[in-house]
């Protein structure tokens, strides 16, 4: 009998005449060969179109006059993933820190969310890190993007109630029955105030734009997240020994902007660069000088 998967929608959203969806299928064997069953997706009443193959957990926006992005989150092996719709623009990839790995597996996912939790406030739960959110977007960019603490708590939800922040929980479960050591679920509700959330945990974790991808010389990566983080360590390696030149540019103002910063030259397919303490921009990213198979990971610590 042929092997076939359930397709697990966790959450779906309508605007600009489509319907958008997000699977958060993603297995051991995914990692190895860098896809899975999860979808980005969105059908405009005639077809189907994917947006990218790998683990989508939220897809969401909102109607008003401060502007209509529509956010999905994600993540694949590189990074968490932030994808960003606006009607001039299409869809951008944007790519965060990852806080823990304990959320990469489908069965551990529990859906993160992106909730608004006070007036124009929004809040943002992806792989680990709560962000902040911008209500608003401008010149077709979202600006404003800011971690707010490291968790490792299971929270399936969470609002905004008579003034409280109010986070559900699914700390212990038996899945399966495979874990002796849980006499029963620990699923109830915390509450609290947003602002506690800065007590949780500082901002820290990795990722980037690569993870043994296939580059090409002068094609910029995604845009990785560095406002609200310790300046932290880039790591760059490549396929072979040969000396490659990598540019590391930063977008400082959030507005799509990008002025080069530093070089990274590797040796037998390495280099590493620390940012200087107290430097901080809103993206920063990677050029690679010549074709190659790359990893690039930065580690806020």
């Amino acid at each position: 009998m042929k092997d076939e998967r359930v397709i697990d929608i966790k959450d779906v959203f309508t605007g600009h005449n489509r319907v958008f969806v997000a699977n958060n299928s993603y297995y051991p064997e995914d990692f190895e060969k860098a896809e899975s069953d999860g979808r980005l997706a969105e059908w405009d009443g005639r077809e189907w179109k994917i947006i990218d193959r790998t683990q989508f957990n939220a897809v969401t926006g909102r109607y008003t006059k401060l502007g209509d992005a529509i956010y999905a989150t994600g993540q694949d092996r590189c990074s968490a993933l932030f994808y960003v719709f606006l009607p001039e623009t299409g869809w951008k990839c944007y790519r965060l820190p990852k806080g823990t790995h304990t959320q990469d597996h489908a069965f551990t996912t529990e859906w993160p969310r992106i909730r608004e939790i006070e007036s124009e406030r929004w809040l943002m739960d992806a792989s680990g890190i709560f962000y902040e959110l911008p209500a608003m977007s401008y010149a077709n960019c979202v600006w404003g993007i800011v971690p707010v603490c490291r968790h490792l708590r299971i929270i399936p939800d969470f609002c905004c109630w008579n003034g409280l922040l109010v986070l559900a929980g699914d700390q212990t479960t038996p899945i399966g029955d495979t874990n002796p050591f849980v006499g029963q679920p620990q699923a109830n509700l915390w509450f609290g105030k947003t602002d506690d959330l800065w007590k949780f945990g500082k901002p820290s974790g990795w990722g980037g734009p690569w993870w043994e991808t296939p580059v090409k010389p002068r094609v910029p990566s995604d845009p990785f997240l560095m406002t609200g983080f310790t300046p932290g360590c880039l790591h760059i390696s490549h396929s072979g020994n040969s000396s490659i030149r990598f540019t590391v540019e930063t977008d400082f103002q959030g507005t799509g902007v990008w002025y080069p910063f530093t070089e990274i030259k590797t040796k037998k397919g390495y280099g590493f660069f620390n940012f200087p303490s107290g430097f901080s921009a809103h993206w920063v990213r990677i050029i690679p000088h010549d074709s190659c198979v790359a990893t690039a990971q930065i580690f806020y610590i």
